[in-house]
């Protein structure tokens, strides 16, 4: 439950990076502490959320209230950054409009991200958009690699890339190495999740240990963010998630 005993036990494990979803949730002083902690063993962090101020509606409305909700919360994200040193805040565009065109939606969506990135590469911080499948999260507007990779060529900026999560990229598109390939210039960071299941690598049918040799070819050398639930339950559950990573993570000679 501590979240320093933790980085210090994923430091143990041999794992060099850590995630927090909720990061920007926490108290300013214990921020910090992670920080310490994090630096003291040489960790990185992945993507926190921004959690978006009261009145942030969907990106897909030309709303000038709502995009000043979504500045009011990359603020805070830009202090988050400042206290932790993570570098990517994670973006949720919104839900989609069925009764409006989408290319007016889209035109809005990336109209928005363009004034957030702005404010985000003055401060070294990079937004990272991220599409989840429509099967498990219907009703939103970013839903597939190819649009977030549209959106972001479309903005242009080192400060707008995308989260290839590999579970919902298997659900949406499958045929993950070359949508990677096709994306690249875009993806910021990767979460990962095997499918069915959204659970540890080798629980389902993507072949982790292939993806990581890939991108590890690539240059990637980021946070790979552990967004997923474990098969087993308690502290035997725990071992054989980290035994699962140790599987995929053995493609070195």
């Amino acid at each position: 439950d501590d979240p320093i005993d933790f980085i210090k036990f994923c430091n143990d494990q041999g794992f060099r990076a850590i995630f927090d979803n909720n990061l920007m949730k926490k108290d300013p002083a214990l921020q910090e502490k992670i920080a310490v902690e994090l630096n003291r063993n040489n960790m990185d962090i992945g993507p926190f959320v921004l959690r978006v101020k009261e009145g942030g509606n969907s990106m897909v409305y030309d709303d000038k209230e709502g995009r000043e909700a979504w500045k009011a919360g990359l603020i805070d994200a830009i202090e988050t950054s400042k206290r932790t040193g993570a570098k990517y805040a994670l973006i949720v565009p919104g839900k989609l409009d069925e009764k409006l065109e989408m290319d007016y939606q889209t035109a809005n969506v990336i109209d928005t991200l363009r004034e957030l990135s702005e404010i985000a590469e003055k401060n070294d911080l990079v937004i990272v958009i991220e599409p989840l499948n429509r099967w498990n999260h219907p009703g939103l507007f970013l839903t597939g690699i190819p649009q977030a990779y549209s959106i972001c060529r479309a903005i242009n900026s080192p400060s707008c890339k995308m989260v290839n999560d590999m579970y919902h990229q298997q659900i949406t598109e499958g045929n993950i190495i070359p949508n990677i390939d096709r994306a690249w210039s875009e993806i910021g960071a990767f979460h990962v999740g095997d499918n069915p299941g959204r659970k540890e690598p080798g629980t389902g049918e993507i072949n982790y240990l292939n993806i990581f040799k890939h991108i590890y070819n690539k240059g990637y050398d980021g946070a790979l963010c552990m967004e997923h639930g474990r098969s087993i339950k308690g502290i035997e559950g725990e071992k054989v998630l980290i035994e699962a990573y140790r599987k995929v993570d053995n493609f070195l000679p």
